[in-house]
């Protein structure tokens, strides 16, 4: 089995946390979404979430290739990680169309889901 990681810093156990509280507040506003479906500030706000979402993987990423180096396992198998750079752009985008049409906001959220529900074989393809 290859490993990814050789060591784990503060940094990435800080970054790690900062991932976990955004997914913590994933069930309480996607509660709030549902019982206001039409409503801009809780679509909105599901929006920002799953944005922050992104940054915080983004960020813990950076952390630990930072620990491991630019010519680590992990550093190779996540490349320029256009597949998550181009969700938080759409995050992004879909916060901005709440405000014009909210139904288009739910289309970009479905989008994101989409491009992820295939299994992501960067790393896997190290092995």
């Amino acid at each position: 089995m290859l490993q990814i990681t050789k060591r784990v810093n503060g940094a990435s156990l800080w970054a790690n946390m900062h991932l976990l509280f955004w997914l913590s507040l994933i069930p309480f506003v996607t509660n709030w979404m549902g019982e206001h479906s039409t409503s801009h500030w809780p679509i909105a706000l599901y929006g920002f979430i799953l944005c922050m979402c992104g940054v915080s993987y983004y960020i813990l990423s950076k952390c630990l290739i930072a620990a491991d180096g630019a010519d680590s396992a992990l550093a190779v198998a996540l490349g320029n990680d256009l597949k998550g750079k181009a969700s938080v752009a759409i995050y992004l985008a879909a916060i901005g169309i709440t405000w014009v049409a909210p139904c288009w906001a739910y289309a970009c959220y479905v989008t994101v889901a989409i491009m992820w529900i295939v299994p992501d074989r960067r790393i896997e393809r190290m092995h």
